[in-house]
């Protein structure tokens, strides 16, 4: 099984407890390392006190062969050479056999070490040799030794650190994966209580840790998309059924007409049929058109930045529209904007349209560019499009931009409204950096959108 295979306990267990091993190992060798350096210098120390005590004796001139008298705790390999470089005596063990180092001591010091790897030793191996120096009518030196000491010094002190290092890697090892087991049941449970959320059922939600921790906003987070989730959901069952129930009414008006056609041929006037089924199929194209806007408008297609004169886009419109009522006109020349051409078309021709469905006698469309007034934000164009109707209550002037949303008085169909052009309106302007947004005035509905100025 690959590492990237194993669970997140699994693998956090494994990197502890393998760097929890590496630190003890390095810890171990760092202790071992000064435990020998200070066991070498104690035995340099004691193999140098035994080297004095010789010389003590050849100073007093009472030297023997074999050395004694040299205390049982003190007994090292010691020889004693003449100032013409002959062994003249050694301990028991060194007995007839050459000097064991050649390097004598350097003045002022008198005392000289080092480590002597020679078969002059009975146990071989390396040695810690100890020259001294002493003056009796000629420079004497004594040698004394003691086998080095090996690098774990003790083997009691380097196994009890093994099985330390295994102990307490094993032992750290598995407290963390308890804890990371621990720690990640609220995330079992998340996992638990997402896995039996359906798209029928949104309502569900996870359950939240006590702590506050990362688990603990984590599942505030997940709480806050399925509530964005649910809302979702919910507005697209909505506009089905809103957007079936728009189509099936013209459907159902085209089909009753031509069914009646059918049943009595003999008695339709076919100019007369295509008349009253036109309007109906009209109304389809204007249901379909305005949902294949949503839906683009949805998907963030991209679309042409170009510089858009608002005064011309507007003068356009009106020219291409019969309008119904009084329609005043205060366009402010050579107001330009960056944006698409199509959508601001779109969105000025459905503020005409509404103005026009509610409006008693005149509308009036106002267009101004901030020029030192103080009342608009600098680099921005507003066009404001009123009319004299009975205008929007302040608590629904946000209800009007949801979709498929009329309100009582403009339910009539009659009306031609079907719900989508001021949504299609208000997120034409978002999506150009702008607002649209209804605004208090003495009669009517007064609809404002600003959007940012081209430099």
């Amino acid at each position: 099984m690959r590492f990237e295979d194993c669970s997140i306990r699994a693998r956090l267990a494994l990197f502890t407890g393998v760097a929890v091993g590496a630190l003890c190992i390095v810890f171990s060798v760092v202790l071992l390392f000064a435990i020998n350096k200070m066991a070498t210098q104690n035995l340099s120390k004691e193999v140098t006190a035994v080297g004095e005590l010789t010389a003590y004796y050849v100073d007093r001139g009472e030297l023997v062969n074999p050395l004694p008298p040299i205390p049982q705790n003190l007994i090292r390999p010691v020889q004693v050479v003449d100032p013409r470089g002959q062994v003249v005596a050694a301990t028991s063990d060194l007995q007839n056999r050459p000097p064991m180092a050649h390097f004598t001591p350097k003045s002022p010091n008198r005392v000289a070490s080092g480590v002597v790897c020679s078969s002059v030793f009975p146990t071989g191996g390396c040695h810690i040799v100890v020259a001294q120096q002493v003056y009796r009518n000629g420079d004497w030196t004594i040698y004394s030794a003691a086998p080095t000491l090996p690098f774990f010094v003790y083997p009691g002190v380097a196994a009890l650190l093994i099985a330390g290092t295994a102990v307490f890697t094993v032992a750290v090892a598995y407290g963390a994966r308890h804890t990371v087991t621990r720690s990640l049941q609220p995330v079992d449970a998340i996992r638990a209580q997402l896995d039996h959320i359906r798209s029928s059922n949104l309502s569900r939600r996870v359950p939240v840790p006590m702590a506050e921790d990362e688990i603990h906003r984590l599942a505030q987070s997940v709480n806050e998309t399925l509530n964005r989730l649910e809302t979702m959901f919910e507005q697209q069952r909505r506009f089905c059924s809103d957007a079936s129930h728009e189509l099936r009414t013209p459907i159902a008006a085209i089909r009753a007409q031509l069914e009646y056609a059918l049943l009595a041929p003999e008695d339709v006037d076919l100019n007369r049929l295509c008349d009253d089924v036109l309007p109906s199929v009209e109304r389809l194209q204007s249901i379909t058109s305005d949902l294949l806007m949503l839906t683009r408008l949805d998907a963030g297609e991209p679309c042409v930045r170009d510089s858009v004169d608002l005064a011309e886009l507007v003068a356009v419109e009106l020219n291409s529209h019969q309008m119904g009522t009084k329609v005043v006109h205060r366009l402010a020349p050579h107001v330009i904007v960056r944006g698409d051409r199509e959508q601001l078309r779109q969105l000025i021709c459905n503020l005409l349209q509404n103005a026009q469905r509610h409006a008693c006698s005149a509308v009036t469309i106002t267009l101004r560019q901030e020029n030192g007034d103080r009342r608009y934000t600098p680099g921005v164009a507003e066009l404001e499009v009123l009319d004299d109707g009975i205008g929007i209550a302040a608590d629904q002037r946000e209800t009007v931009f949801q979709r498929f949303t009329r309100l009582d008085t403009a339910r009539s169909r009659d009306a031609g409204g079907i719900g989508l052009g001021l949504p299609i309106a208000r997120q034409i302007a978002e999506r150009h950096g702008g607002t649209l947004t209804i605004q208090d005035s003495d009669r009517g509905a007064r609809f404002v959108v600003r959007l940012p100025a081209d430099p």
